[in-house]
């Protein structure tokens, strides 16, 4: 009886979460498409998520709050949030990992450059904290969010955060601070 009881417990930890249609800890959305890895399509109505920044300017080793959050009771089971320059593929900076539902991923041998769910709990909001680089333009963060395995939003987008520093340059390489001359 002993036995099968612990064959029994095994069987439903490892299994189990795969069954039942999520994984626990797995992270199944990819880095750099941002779509999750099975076989549903995006939604495309309007997403019932936000994301929140606690900043529209930022300068190098800046922490941003960042928080993404469910409109009403939607709910979501899983993510995956970025920061990415206007119109790049790639992300920049780091996260900070201070809420429990998350964690930090390795993308573009990056260190934390995307967060993600820890867990397949119902979340209503997650909070984390990014840390913006050196050199870069203005940019967004930008989430896929998983409600369960049939819908999902994906290039969810915050409002655009700009950095301040003095010696801003545009796409054309050429300086955007404005020059006034007085006679």
């Amino acid at each position: 009886m002993r036995r099968h009881s612990c064959f029994v417990f095994l069987f439903c930890g490892i299994f189990l979460p795969g069954i039942l249609g999520f994984p626990q800890t797995n992270n199944s959305i990819d880095c750099d498409s941002l779509l999750p890895n099975y076989g549903a399509e995006p939604q495309t109505s309007a997403p019932p998520y936000i994301i929140a920044v606690s900043f529209d300017n930022f300068e190098p080793e800046n922490e941003v709050q960042v928080t993404l959050e469910a409109l009403g009771d939607a709910g979501f089971k899983g993510f995956n949030l970025q920061a990415r320059e206007i119109d790049g593929d790639v992300p920049v900076g780091t996260f900070k990992i201070t809420d429990p539902n998350t964690k930090g991923l390795e993308c573009h041998n990056m260190t934390n450059s995307a967060v993600s769910h820890a867990n397949s709990d119902v979340k209503q909001k997650i909070t984390t904290t990014w840390i913006a680089p050196k050199g870069v333009r203005d940019l967004q963060f930008i989430a896929t969010v998983v409600q369960d395995l049939e819908k999902f939003w994906v290039g969810i987008q915050s409002k655009t955060l700009t950095p301040t520093h003095s010696e801003s340059v545009n796409a054309t390489g050429k300086n955007k601070r404005k020059v006034c001359f007085s006679v």
